[in-house]
């Protein structure tokens, strides 16, 4: 037995060779192993098919952050954190969605004042001085062209009318000028005919202070209301171009002439009463209702 740190001792013995101890073998440093890259993520939308990312939810959001799909997570091409809508959307500019309560605004429809129905009434302003002329011309043409410009003028009253309400052309102008225009027809008949004497003036003066007054109070009361016209007024309002026109026709009897005269008087009397009495009832109801 040797001592720590003394050299081996031959103990082969005589004439045998001692083996060498073997060189050491150098360290061989070991090969680095390449880590395979990840594989990359597949988003959804262009295959339907959700992210392959092992960690994470799907679509390889981060933990904590919505998963791809749901409504709080962005869209493709969106940062996060950038709002869908208002000013930066999307790092661009987009208007915010009006709220489903807000009712969309309806364009107002406006009525030009110079529609084909306005230009009727115009119209038969217009041929009322001409109507005038040929009842005072001498000779039975011209009284017949008198009537034919009277009648062509009453026609254009109906047809305004008409024209207004299917077509929606009622306009302020129109609630004003149109019964103008008719009154100065009937007027301006009822004056011919009682100046050439064929018409007594009371009922001239009484059929006239009735339209003339009729119009003044719906005047005074169209702050309360408007007073519609009545179905006694259209029937007065025929009756009286009936009469007129058995007036200008010659050769018609007197008989005929008054019974269709003494007509249009009563019921343009009664309609006439029949006006005041709506006007009164609306002043009462817009004093109820505290506008008087």
């Amino acid at each position: 037995m040797t001592e720590r740190g003394e050299p081996p001792v031959d103990v082969a013995g005589p004439g045998k060779v001692t083996p060498e101890p073997a060189p050491p073998v150098a360290a061989v440093p070991a090969t680095p192993v390449a880590t395979p890259a990840p594989a990359p993520r597949v988003e959804s939308g262009a295959s339907g098919k959700p992210d392959t990312t092992p960690d994470g939810p799907p679509g390889g959001a981060p933990i904590g952050s919505p998963a791809a799909g749901s409504e709080d997570a962005p869209a493709r091409g969106e940062e996060p954190g950038v709002p869908r809508s208002g000013p930066l959307a999307g790092g661009l500019l987009v208007p915010e969605q009006p709220s489903a309560d807000v009712a969309p605004e309806i364009p107002v429809r406006r009525v030009s004042t110079w529609n084909i129905a306005n230009v009727l009434t115009i119209a038969r302003l217009a041929i009322v001085p001409v109507f005038t002329v040929f009842m005072f011309a001498d000779g039975q043409v011209w009284r017949l062209a008198s009537l034919g410009v009277f009648l062509l003028a009453s026609l254009t009253d109906q047809l305004d009318g008409w024209l207004a309400r299917k077509y929606a052309l009622i306009t302020d102008f129109g609630k004003i000028a149109d019964p103008i225009a008719d009154k100065a027809l009937i007027g301006a008949a009822l004056l011919s005919l009682s100046y050439l004497g064929e018409i007594p003036w009371w009922v001239t003066l009484v059929i006239i202070a009735r339209e003339a007054g009729v119009t003044l109070l719906r005047f005074l009361v169209i702050r309360h209301g408007v007073i519609p016209a009545s179905y006694g007024g259209k029937v007065k309002t025929v009756l009286q171009i009936v009469a007129i026109a058995l007036y200008i026709v010659p050769g018609v009897p007197d008989l005929v002439r008054w019974a269709a005269v003494g007509l249009a008087l009563v019921v343009t009397v009664g309609t006439g009463i029949d006006y005041v009495i709506r006007a009164v009832r609306l002043r009462q109801v817009a004093r109820s209702a505290g506008t008087g």
